[in-house]
């Protein structure tokens, strides 16, 4: 074990309880300081910063990471670091600072995707409103399930989240398959046969299925790599399930889509505006088109993290600083700035 004295801070609060989980996964390390500060700001964080060697948190500053300097490793607990990458980009053009991006909730947002296209198939929610209005036994004749059997699924990207997917619906009578960028990283078995994709193959791809899980991570070369041609492509039988980001998908194009039957349907978790304002009658959403007016879509707050009190996430961070307390180098989900994931 190296021996040098490793500092790791937390620059957002987290609760007791996975304070304590972190320090039961990290007790047999005689050489680790946790920090847990109850004042967060940066005013008082860059001060104690100096002396850190592995920062923790979801946002930090410019003038907290330049503050930081013995920093050598930022983990970004959650998934999804594109709001981090200029920042990284700039800060290691004059002294190398990893940056990890954490896989921890990959679990609950897969068994979310999944949730998500069964509650589209099994057409649960206007069943649902239904039984509540007191209305009994509609069944067919309002809204007949989609059967998933001898389904095309096509899993876009295949990082943690689309492998566990893939694990997941792996018991149905579906045929997989999967685009992904760089095949070479791809060093385990699959859990069934697949046909296998490049990005250069997108549009083989999508007309070969009919069902598309989205778990791609945003970058210059996602972004909007799904437009009207390719949900045209997709097909009037077309699911889409997103769980990446919303941008992935064009905006207007998805709406029109869904609105002329284009594709069949979609369950959206992820979205445009994170910050929307409230409309005249103070409601919210963050989208600019009417896509709460169509009867094709399962919308889904950007809840696929949930439950964020599991302390299992949390296991990832724990191996992470074990391995930086050897001395290691090669960490989980260590971020190519070049390849932007």
């Amino acid at each position: 074990m190296n021996s040098k004295k490793i500092i790791v801070c937390f620059s957002s609060k987290v609760s007791t309880e996975v304070q304590n989980h972190l320090k039961e996964g990290l007790k047999s390390l005689s050489n680790l300081e946790l920090m847990f500060p109850e004042d967060t700001s940066d005013e008082y964080l860059k001060n104690i910063v100096s002396e850190v060697d592995v920062l923790i948190g979801w946002r930090p500053s410019k003038i907290l990471l330049e503050s930081g300097k013995n920093l050598k490793v930022f983990i970004n607990p959650g998934a999804g670091i594109n709001h981090l990458l200029d920042l990284f980009i700039e800060l290691n053009r004059s002294r190398k600072v990893v940056l990890i991006n954490g896989h921890g909730n990959s679990y609950f947002v897969a068994q979310h995707a999944v949730a998500l296209l069964l509650t589209l198939t099994n057409k649960t929610i206007p069943h649902h409103i239904w039984m509540k209005e007191g209305k009994w036994r509609t069944g067919d004749q309002d809204a007949a399930s989609i059967p998933l059997r001898f389904r095309e699924v096509g899993l876009l990207g295949y990082g943690a989240i689309n492998k566990k997917i893939h694990q997941f619906l792996a018991g149905f009578d579906v045929k997989f398959h999967i685009l992904r960028k760089n095949w070479n990283k791809q060093d385990e078995k699959l859990p069934t046969e697949a046909e296998k994709y490049s990005f250069a193959e997108l549009d083989a791809f999508l007309k070969n299925i009919d069902v598309l899980m989205i778990a791609v991570p945003h970058t210059s070369l996602t972004l909007e790599m799904i437009k009207i041609r390719e949900l045209t492509l997709l097909g009037p039988k077309g699911l889409i399930v997103n769980v990446a980001r919303g941008e992935i998908i064009n905006q207007e194009d998805l709406y029109h889509a869904l609105k002329n039957k284009t594709i069949q349907g979609a369950a959206i978790d992820v979205w445009y505006e994170y910050h929307p304002k409230g409309n005249k009658e103070g409601l919210k959403h963050p989208y600019e088109l009417p896509f709460h007016n169509l009867d094709n879509i399962i919308l889904s707050p950007h809840r696929g993290y949930s439950p964020f009190s599991d302390l299992l996430r949390w296991d990832e961070v724990i191996e992470n600083i074990n391995r930086i307390s050897q001395g290691r180098s090669d960490l989980i989900n260590i971020v190519n700035l070049k390849e932007e994931y």
